[in-house]
C-alpha cells in the first residue's frame, strides 16, 4: 500500500499474552520516527469508511504517535465528530493489576464517544477483545478498529484493517501454546513478545 512502510521482521521461538509465533514483528521505527508514523497514518486514514465518525482514537501497543497523525488525517478529510469541542481525543488505557481502565479525568474523551481502536498487531485478537470490553464497559461506541498487522480479519463483527496481512507474511504461524511444535521439539522461547516490544530469556 506504501512502500514508505516496512516490517522488520526476526524469526524465532516467541511467546505472545495468548499463543507462540514464528516471527516478532518489529514496528518500533513505524511507531517511534516521525516520518514513517506519518505514513503509517496516511495510510490507516485510507482504510476506514467515509461516513465513519470518530470522537476519539484509543491507542494500544505504544501506538499514540500514529494516532495523533491518524486524528490529523482524518480530521483534514473531514471525519466527522460529534463531541462539543469538534474535535477528536487520542487517548490510551492503563493497566492496573492485569485490567484495563480509564480514568476519571479521560472518561469524558470515552464516555458516550465514538471510537476508533488503534493497535500495532492483532495475533488471536484477545487482547482487541479485552479492548473492546473495556471501551463498552466506560460507554464508548466502537467504530472501527485499525492495525499495522493482523492475523485476524474480523474480531466481533468488526473488519480489522490492517496495512499488513498474513498474505504479506505466508511464513507466519501462530500457535495455540498448548499445540505449538517448538514446545513439542523442546526449542527454548527466546523472548517473550507484545504490542510494545519484547524481552529476551
Amino acid at each position: 500500500m506504501n512502500n514508505k512502510i516496512s516490517l522488520k521482521i526476526i524469526p524465532g521461538h516467541f511467546a505472545t499474552g495468548y499463543s507462540h509465533i514464528n516471527f516478532y514483528i518489529d514496528m518500533t521505527s513505524l511507531k517511534t520516527r516521525l516520518n514513517e508514523a506519518i505514513e503509517t497514518a496516511k495510510t490507516m486514514m485510507n482504510q476506514n469508511k467515509g461516513d465513519i465518525i470518530v470522537d476519539t482514537i484509543v491507542c494500544m501497543d505504544g501506538c499514540e504517535v500514529i494516532g495523533g497523525f491518524l486524528a490529523r488525517e482524518l480530521s483534514k478529510a473531514g471525519i466527522l465528530s460529534m463531541n462539543a469541542h469538534k474535535t477528536i481525543y487520542i487517548i490510551s488505557p492503563e493497566y492496573n493489576n492485569g485490567q484495563l481502565i480509564f480514568r476519571e479525568n479521560n472518561l469524558p474523551a470515552i464516555s458516550g464517544k465514538h471510537i476508533l481502536l488503534l493497535v500495532a498487531s492483532v495475533t488471536t485478537g484477545n487482547t482487541v477483545r479485552r479492548s473492546i470490553e473495556c471501551i463498552r464497559f466506560y460507554g464508548g461506541q466502537i467504530q472501527g478498529i485499525n492495525a499495522i498487522f493482523s492475523a485476524v480479519d474480523k474480531i466481533e463483527n468488526f473488519d480489522v484493517n490492517s496495512i499488513f496481512k498474513t498474505k504479506d507474511l505466508p511464513e507466519y504461524k501462530n500457535y495455540n501454546i498448548n499445540d505449538c511444535p517448538f514446545c513439542k521439539e523442546k526449542q527454548s522461547i527466546e523472548a517473550i513478545v507484545n504490542g510494545y516490544g519484547y524481552t529476551k530469556l
